[in-house]
C-alpha cells in the first residue's frame, strides 16, 4: 500500500512520539504534535486506514495506537532519516585514535561507547580468525621478564601480546623459539596451532633452556588469537526498558547475551524478520526484540559486527547513524591500505606502545 503524505506523517508522529514515550498515542495527543492543522475525526481515520495496513495497533488500555513490528519495518526502510553532528563523529574518532589499540580492545571499547551512545545493550563481535593461517611471528624483549609477540596472517590481521614471565627467558631463548615458530607453524590454520604446537614441545625442550616457560605462554596467545572476540555491554539498561519489566525474562535473555552460541541461534531463527538497510546495516525482528547490526571490515577477509539490542521501539534513526559512524572509524583503524600498510604500521608501533605502557597499570596492551 502507497501511503499519502499525510499518512506518512501522522506515521512518522506516531512511530518517534512512542519511542519517545513508551505510550500509546491518540488523536488528541496528535493534533499538537502535527505542523498542520488536522482535525480529531481526521486524524482517527487516518489512524484506522493505517492500522488496516498493518502498519498500527491499538492496545487494550488506550484508545490510542502503537506501531507493529511491520510498521517499524515500513518506517526504517521509508521514512526514516539518519543523522549524526560531525562532532559526535570527530569524537567517535578521537576515542578509537587515541592509542595504538589491539582489535581485541577495539572490540571491548566499541561495545562499552556503543552502550553509552545508545542506552540500550550492545554486542560487538570482532572477525573471526580462526579460520586464518599464521604468516609470521616476531618477539621483541622489553626485558628479561617480559617481551611482545607480533602475530601476523595471512589476510594481513596483526595482534600483539605481552608476555610477562614468571622467570628471565634469555635473549637466545626468546631468538631460538620465535624461529622454531616460524619454521614449523607457518601456514597453520590458528584453530589447529594448538595440536601442531604440543608436536613441537619435545624440540622446544630440547634447544630451549627456558622451554617451558615459553610453550605456555605461546599455547595461551595462540588460544586467545583464534577466539572469538565478543564484548556486551549495557545489559542494565535492560531493566530501564518498559517492555522487559519481567525480571525472569530479563535473566533469560541476559543468559542468552552471555553466550555466542545462545545468541548465535536466537538471533538467527527461522521465524525472525530479517530487513536489509543499505549495504551495511540490519534489522532484526524477534518478537518485541530487535537488534540494529552494522558490518565493518578490518582488512579484505574479515568482517566483524556492531550490534544494539532492545525492544522494537528504539530510535532507529540515531542507532543506525551511530553503528554506521563507528564502523567508518573502525575501518579506518584496521582497513586502509588493505595490501597491509596499515598493519605493517601497527606491527612497528607495538612494540614501542608496549615499552610506553610499562608501568602503568597492567602495561598489557593488547588485553590479555
Amino acid at each position: 500500500m502507497e501511503l499519502t503524505q499525510r499518512q506518512k506523517l501522522i506515521f512518522r508522529t506516531i512511530v518517534e512520539r512512542f519511542t519517545c514515550t513508551a505510550e500509546p498515542v491518540g488523536s488528541k495527543a496528535l493534533m499538537e504534535l502535527l505542523d498542520r492543522p488536522l482535525s480529531s475525526a481526521t486524524i482517527r481515520n487516518e489512524m484506522a486506514v493505517l492500522e488496516h495496513a498493518g502498519l498500527l495497533e491499538k492496545t487494550h488500555i488506550s484508545s490510542g495506537r502503537i506501531p507493529s513490528q511491520q510498521g517499524y519495518r515500513y518506517y526504517v526502510e521509508n521514512l526514516m532519516e539518519t543523522s549524526l553532528p560531525s562532532a559526535v563523529r570527530g569524537t567517535l574518532r578521537d576515542i578509537f585514535m587515541e592509542r595504538q589499540y589491539s582489535l581485541e580492545e577495539i572490540v571491548r571499547i566499541a561495545s562499552d561507547v556503543l552502550s553509552e551512545m545508545t542506552s540500550l545493550t550492545s554486542i560487538v563481535l570482532g572477525p573471526d580468525a580462526s579460520a586464518q593461517r599464521l604468516q609470521h611471528v616476531t618477539m621483541v624483549p622489553l626485558s628479561g621478564s617480559s617481551a611482545v609477540a607480533l602475530f601476523v596472517t595471512d589476510t594481513g590481521h596483526t595482534e600483539n601480546k605481552l608476555f610477562r614471565f614468571d622467570e628471565d627467558v634469555s635473549l637466545k631463548d626468546l631468538t631460538t623459539c620465535t624461529d622454531l615458530l616460524n619454521s614449523h607453524l607457518k601456514g597453520i590454520r590458528l584453530d589447529c596451532i594448538g595440536g601442531h604446537l604440543e608436536e613441537l614441545k619435545p624440540l622446544m625442550a630440547a634447544k630451549l633452556a627456558r622451554s617451558e616457560v615459553l610453550y605456555e605462554a605461546f599455547a595461551a596467545a595462540f588460544m586467545n588469537f583464534a577466539a572469538e572476540k565478543m564484548a556486551v555491554s549495557g545489559r542494565s539498561n535492560m531493566l530501564a526498558q518498559p517492555e522487559f519489566s519481567d525480571v525472569n525474562r530479563v535473566r533469560k535473555l541476559m543468559k542468552i547475551l552471555e553466550d555466542s552460541d545462545l545468541f548465535n541461534a536466537w538471533a538467527h531463527q527461522a521465524t525472525n524478520v530479517a530487513v536489509p538497510i543499505g549495504t551495511r546495516n540490519e534489522l532484526i525482528q524477534i518478537g518485541d526484540c530487535s537488534i540494529v547490526t552494522s558490518k565493518f571490515r578490518t582488512c579484505d577477509q574479515e568482517e566483524g559486527r556492531l550490534m544494539v539490542v532492545g525492544p522494537n521501539r528504539m530510535p532507529y534513526a540515531r542507532i543506525i547513524a551511530v553503528t554506521d559512524a563507528m564502523s567508518d572509524v573502525i575501518e579506518e583503524i584496521f582497513g586502509t591500505d588493505k595490501k597491509g600498510g596499515r598493519q605493517d604500521e601497527q606491527t612497528q608501533k607495538a612494540a614501542a606502545g608496549t615499552r610506553a605502557g610499562e608501568g602503568k597499570a597492567g602495561g598489557n596492551r593488547s588485553g590479555g
